[in-house]
């Protein structure tokens, strides 16, 4: 029962750990109640057309044919003689709806929105399509509803397709594309007869966007570099140039629609996007029309060292590059409606073909509408701050702020109109800088909070370890004879003092839990120190040099975990050295066999961090061989078992059984992959029996006998399944490799105790997991128990990037998920995705959970100090968070905080799993009712 209680305390004090890094690094920086800004002056077009082709990568529209023509021959021609080109820059994480709601709404990736998936931001945020008189979309679902859902009022009207057309084994996704060129031909051939409508369309301040999804389907299906997406490229090009031409008539050519076409993220030669290769960040931007410059000719080399002019055979024409955001206050200066009131773009004024007053105003009211933003912001934050205790962003307090609106208005007057602009742009300069200033205003304090409760609960935990586990010798401790309810008074003087503190502060209720749990946690601390002093005066009989050398290799190994987050190469490092340890410890003389095996398989795992996460072609030949592997590993194991204890006629049927459907699994890819090549789309059996493996992959074990050996190797089989049917390529590999190690660390754990005389010699193959275990049999820890437990550490981080990174995970190949299905569903194949990482790691919790029983030890002894190593991981990452650098930079710290504190919360819920998973069985027969024995 107090197993269980600390068990929930912990997750609970880890939940709270987990959560803070949302309020303190995910938040979002949106404000709202700002008044909308819009350049006084009358516009230079009164209607606007945006065509985003989605996937488009720069180079792919830029760069000419082998024979000098271009697959795109009119938005060339435009680029040439009549509009500005340049390549629109876009941010981290490269995902349909962050680069969407930054082209239209002019601010990045609301990080508060990471577990919104790629459909929805989460908070209500203004957009030039809210700020236009109206707007039409056609496209796709997942894209246009969140602007319709944003609006105000009822003027974004949607015509999307269904959800099922997009469909990774089409034979031509191009037809997505089709359809939204057809709808808007006939909008506007309906328009002609529909007077009402007619007169909507000649309001000023319209805008018609085409979101056009075809070029990336076919990109995630085909690659880019494939017939299918350049094709596309070609159709949209056509469909375009018919469109303005439409356009153009329908309007009687009166010179004033305005164009803009560019692409919401790129795509990397593999079929994938989300992370930050310039493949995926460098996108197209064509603009022309009314209120655009021509094409400018320049004969001086342009400021650009990346090589591209010359290979896009641009050095004549001028090249105006942006920052993604930068095109939502471009499109509101051309058609003259107000800037969206949470964009952070700086309005490119190259772009704007219009006086110098024009392009002086519209840069003013850009500055006024950030300035906008940042008065909100202070405003908000000084609101709930003692006047005391704040500190006001000192580059841009009040007087400069009317300082700098005074100024910029007397150059306008003078018609000083390039100082003005000067001097806007500095000002957004500062006020972007001073909302970074007031957003991040409370982090330092929260953290100091959260760090002091991190080092309480680690501390405790600690204490713990050498309370019940470590066998220390009693003595009366001072500090205990503080008493108890003084120290209780002190907490709760404490306690008082800080909750005044945020009540008069007016702080959200989560300051709260994360100001004042450090309260319960050193208040349980402190009631427990009297152990330090039972450690201190044990001392003289503890091997301390033992005990500092193994200080000494966990702290190292830990930095070593730490850095193969940032490089993977590091668990190669880590493995070639475990590899050695049979040999370090003398294990080698009295274990050959298995020394050997441990080296071996240790060698054949460091090999799979060294191949490349992105970038892979799929090779189905692979998938097979590792099916094979797994096949011939378990005859051998069958085999040799039958040698020693005979299998049940039953246990030999499953095992019989299940590796029939390991060499189905393994061969269901290749027929998947062949006929989707085909464009055949995907198999119906193929489809059934991927579901159904999925469905019975943690079932089936429990139908298996509860022995050791036997347990494991069904385990084994059901999960490599599932594996095999979510694998492409060489991380199919993976399982049977790391299933070999576990096999092996099994083994040489037995040696490992009969050398250390902890406890003789038991059979492996005669363990049985469902057996009670003799509580008198479990053993006090000793010092090598740090090392099983960092081991069992290593082996999970192992689990986790030996075949993936962070980049993986934002950029992961959707052919993995072909043989469950190929119409996009975010959801679907995020959960498939996630399931292909966890395998990896229920293979290593339940060898975890097989050495806890095999070595005569708590599961609770070995899991604290598992849990002690992963929260001084985590206290590490946290340190290591920032919030300078790029926006990657920002986000891949984040994300390693993150993973190892889900991870943590992850293994204790993880750990109950694995022990229903291999200690119950499942009887289906005795009058078909399930039993558990």
């Amino acid at each position: 029962m107090r197993m269980i209680t600390f068990l929930l305390v912990g997750l609970i004090v880890h939940v709270v750990f987990f959560l803070s890094i949302f309020d303190i690094y995910f938040t979002s920086p949106l404000v709202h109640g700002m008044t909308p800004q819009a350049t006084p002056l009358a516009s230079p077009a009164s209607r606007l057309v945006l065509v985003v082709a989605d996937g488009l990568r720069a180079d792919s529209l830029f760069t000419l044919l082998p024979n000098g023509s271009s697959r795109a021959p009119y938005l060339r021609s435009v680029m040439e003689e009549r509009g500005t080109w340049g390549v629109s820059h876009t941010h981290v994480p490269t995902e349909s709806r962050p680069g969407h709601v930054a082209l239209i709404a002019g601010f990045y990736e609301d990080v508060s929105a990471v577990a919104k998936g790629w459909k929805e931001n989460p908070v209500e945020f203004d957009s030039v399509f809210n700020e236009t008189k109206h707007t039409w979309c056609w496209g796709s679902p997942d894209i246009l509803p969140m602007f319709a859902k944003g609006a105000s009022g009822d003027h974004v009207y949607t015509h999307t397709y269904p959800a099922k057309e997009e469909d990774f084994a089409s034979t031509d996704a191009s037809r997505l594309d089709t359809w939204v060129f057809t709808q808007v031909k006939s909008f506007f051939q309906s328009a002609k007869s529909n007077s009402s409508l007619r007169a909507s369309l000649l309001e000023r301040g319209n805008i018609f966007f085409l979101h056009l999804l075809g070029i990336d389907t076919n990109g995630h299906a085909h690659r880019p570099m494939s017939r299918e997406y350049l094709d596309n490229i070609g159709l949209v090009d056509s469909g375009v140039a018919e469109l303005v031409s439409m356009v153009e008539d329908f309007f009687g050519h009166d010179g004033r629609t305005a164009y803009v076409f560019t692409s919401d993220h790129g795509m990397t030669n593999w079929g994938s996007h989300g992370a930050g290769h310039p493949s995926e960040t460098l996108t197209p931007l064509v603009v022309w029309g009314a209120g655009v410059h021509n094409a400018h000719k320049v004969s001086e080399p342009q400021p650009f060292n990346d090589g591209y002019l010359q290979d896009w055979k641009l050095e004549h024409l001028r090249r105006v590059d942006v920052n993604q955001a930068d095109i939502a206050p471009l499109m509101a200066s051309l058609i003259g409606v107000p800037f969206p009131v949470n964009s952070v773009g700086v309005l490119p004024l190259l772009y704007l073909n219009n006086s110098d007053q024009f392009k002086a105003e519209s840069m003013y009211t850009n500055a006024i509408q950030v300035l906008e933003q940042y008065k909100m912001k202070m405003a908000q934050k000084k609101e709930t701050t003692l006047s005391f205790f704040f500190t006001p962003y000192q580059l841009l307090t009040e007087s400069k702020q009317a300082e700098f609106i005074h100024k910029a208005r007397i150059l306008i007057q003078l018609e000083k109109y390039e100082d003005a602009i000067s001097l806007c742009r500095s000002l957004i300069s500062k006020a972007l800088e001073g909302l970074v200033y007031y957003h991040t205003y409370d982090r330092f304090f929260l953290g100091c909070s959260v760090v002091l409760g991190f080092v309480g609960w680690t501390s405790y935990v600690v204490l713990v370890i050498l309370k019940t586990h470590a066998g220390l010798n009693r003595h009366p401790s001072l500090l205990k004879q503080i008493p108890s309810n003084t120290l209780a008074r002190v907490c709760i003087c404490v306690t008082v003092v800080i909750t005044v503190f945020l009540l008069i502060q007016r702080s959200p209720i989560t300051y709260y839990i994360y100001c004042l749990l450090p309260v319960p946690v050193w208040y349980s601390v402190l009631k427990e120190s009297g152990t330090l002093t039972d450690l201190v005066r044990s001392a003289p009989s503890l091997p301390l040099w033992k005990c500092f050398g193994y200080f000494v290799l966990v702290a190292f190994g830990i930095e070593l975990l730490v850095v193969s987050f940032f490089h993977r190469a590091m668990l190669t490092v880590g493995l070639a050295v475990l590899s050695l340890w049979p040999f370090l410890t003398g294990l080698f003389g009295k274990a050959k066999f298995r020394s050997l095996s441990w080296c071996l398989g240790c060698l054949c795992l460091a090999a799979f961090p060294l191949m490349p996460v992105m970038g892979r072609e799929p090779n189905i030949h692979l998938v097979t061989c590792a099916g094979l592997l797994t096949l011939f590993t378990s005859a051998c194991y069958l085999w040799s078992s039958g040698q020693r204890t005979p299998l049940h006629l039953s246990d030999r049927l499953q095992f019989v059984t299940q590796m029939l459907h390991v060499a189905v699994c393994a061969y269901v890819p290749s027929l998947t992959h062949s006929s989707l090549q085909q464009k055949q789309g995907l198999p119906l059996l193929n489809q059934i029996i991927s579901w159904t493996t999925l469905a019975s992959s943690m079932l089936v074990p429990l139908l298996s006998s509860t022995r050791l050996f036997h347990r494991l190797l069904s385990i084994f089989l059901s999960l490599t399944a599932t594996y095999l049917l979510l694998s492409t390529g060489s991380e199919a590999l993976f399982p049977p490799v790391l299933s070999w190690l576990m096999f092996v660390w099994i083994n040489i754990e037995q040696e490992a105790m009969l050398a250390q005389g902890v406890s003789s010699r038991q059979e492996l193959s005669t363990i049985d997991f469902s057996a009670n275990i003799d509580i008198t049999k479990i053993r006090q820890l000793k010092l090598d128990d740090i090392r099983r437990s960092y081991f069992f550490v290593f082996f999970i981080i192992t689990a986790f990037f030996g075949t993936g990174n962070i980049a993986s995970i934002n950029s992961f190949d959707p052919a993995s998920v072909y043989c469950f299905l190929t119409v996009f569903n975010p959801f679907i194949m995020g959960g498939l995705m996630m399931w292909k990482v966890i395998i990896p790691f229920i293979i290593v919790m339940c060898t975890f959970e097989t050495i806890q029983v095999a070595t005569q030890l708590s599961s609770r002894s070995l899991f604290l100090i598992v849990l002690v190593i992963s929260d001084l991981m985590a206290l590490h990452f946290f340190f290591l968070v920032q919030d300078y650098g790029s926006w990657l930079d920002i986000g891949t710290s984040i994300s390693h905080y993150v993973i190892v504190m889900s991870m943590t919360i992850f293994l204790m819920l993880l750990s109950v799993v694995t022990h229903i998973l291999t200690s119950q069985r499942l009887i289906l027969w005795r009058r078909s009712k399930m039993h558990f024995p």
